[in-house]
């Protein structure tokens, strides 16, 4: 690729502006971004919501010109190579890159929209974005009643964030286990655990069946406020905010639009091609070999894979081996938990675990064929990187309680 070439990227999060610096020199780049806001880490957006950082902090480096801010992609036209932008602009491009990233799922529940409507309930919040974030900074305030309702990653950040700020926070998940896609039972129970110190009342096995709400005070105009939730067994929880982290669905409507083929995510070959091999995607929006990532390191290394390829170094991506990592800080210290891998071993693998009540740590390791397969640390992660370097490079573990521990197994 020449630097005369035309590069569009449509998306300004972390995988788009990744691509983007990659190429600067190699190519004529122009990065749309939908949001107005200063591109942001989205991990960070708990912090920001728990009052522990202020928005700016999460800003990702300065994209330069190469980046229009509010500016939404409404149209792709193959035949021209063009994309065709809300505000009326086209843009051409000889290399196309979908970077469209996810977005949150609502959940079908009764009363989550009027009749014919498409507005949220007063009090009830998405957490996804940064607007999102900041709705929920400020409606939230010290007694507040929240209901939260899932309880994976998403679920417990926003948990945590809203009882540091004074909430009376219920969390309502539908699985048997907090975070049951990253960490096995007894990690989830130390997990929920310390959520209960917190003073986060938890549900598991709990399906809300619907939002519960009022009109506006006599004579008032907007839509109508929430007051709780109902759920399957008939038991109604109040509330004056409900936060649905739910999960997140990749955004894959302009792709669809255009033709491309798109199944769970908008599915790409191992150089990050789509069915139409002038236009690419990469992150969340992104299915490679079946599967979708939704996670900053994948989206990096498809970003980091993509320019290689398009400045004339093609760089297979063959998948990445994804660590989820989660810190939930406060006052009262923090809580770490990190998860690589399979943690629900099959028949015949081995378990080893680790577990210090007094410290609040707990380490457990799968190998299978004395293999590293997986494995789940909370309270202590010293020893993540070594673990995760051993389990990516499937190498045979020499020596467990090194890996393991602070102190080598002494």
């Amino acid at each position: 690729m020449t630097s005369e070439q035309r590069v569009v990227v449509i998306g300004g999060g972390l995988a788009g502006l990744r691509l983007a610096a990659r190429l600067t020199g190699g190519a004529e780049v122009t990065v749309l971004g939908e949001e107005p806001h200063v591109p942001y880490n989205r991990v960070l957006l708990a912090e920001v919501l728990a009052g522990r950082y202020a928005p700016e902090v999460t800003a990702l480096p300065a994209p330069g010109p190469a980046l229009r801010r509010g500016v939404r992609a409404v149209r792709i036209d193959r035949a021209d190579r063009t994309v065709q932008c809300d505000d009326g602009t086209v843009e051409r491009y000889d290399a196309l890159v979908l970077a469209t990233g996810s977005n949150a799922v609502l959940p079908p529940l009764r009363g989550l929209f009027e009749p014919e409507g498409r507005d949220l309930p007063d009090g009830v919040h998405a957490f996804r974005t940064m607007d999102d974030c900041l709705a929920l900074s400020a409606a939230v305030r010290p007694g507040v009643r929240v209901v939260v309702i899932g309880g994976g990653l998403l679920g417990v950040s926003a948990a945590r964030a809203l009882a540091a700020r004074g909430a009376q926070v219920v969390l309502a998940q539908q699985g048997e286990r907090l975070m049951e896609r990253q960490l096995d039972a007894d990690a989830a129970a130390l997990l929920h655990t310390h959520l209960t110190s917190l003073g986060v009342e938890i549900h598991t096995e709990c399906r809300v069946r619907g939002l519960l709400s009022a009109p506006p005070a006599s004579g008032a105009r907007g839509p109508r406020r929430v007051t709780g939730v109902e759920l399957a067994d008939g038991y109604r929880l109040d509330a004056d905010l409900v936060v649905l982290a739910c999960g997140v669905r990749p955004r894959i409507g302009l792709a669809q639009a255009a033709g491309l083929d798109v199944r769970r995510g908008i599915v790409v070959d191992d150089h990050l091609r789509t069915s139409d091999p002038r236009i690419h995607a990469i992150g969340d929006c992104a299915e490679h070999a079946g599967q979708v990532y939704g996670l900053a390191g994948p989206a990096l290394e498809q970003a980091d894979a993509l320019a290689a390829t398009l400045t004339g170094r093609p760089t297979p991506y063959t998948g990445t081996r994804a660590l989820t990592r989660l810190t939930l800080g406060g006052a009262d210290g923090h809580f770490d938990l990190a998860s690589f891998g399979e943690t629900t071993p099959r028949p015949g693998d081995d378990v080893v675990r680790l577990t210090d009540a007094t410290r609040r740590t707990y380490r457990k390791v799968v190998l299978r064929d004395d293999r590293l397969v997986g494995g789940v640390l909370l309270g202590e992660l010293s020893t993540v990187g070594a673990l995760a370097r051993t389990w990516e490079g499937e190498e045979s573990p020499h020596d467990l309680f090194h890996l393991l521990t602070d102190d080598g197994g002494h």
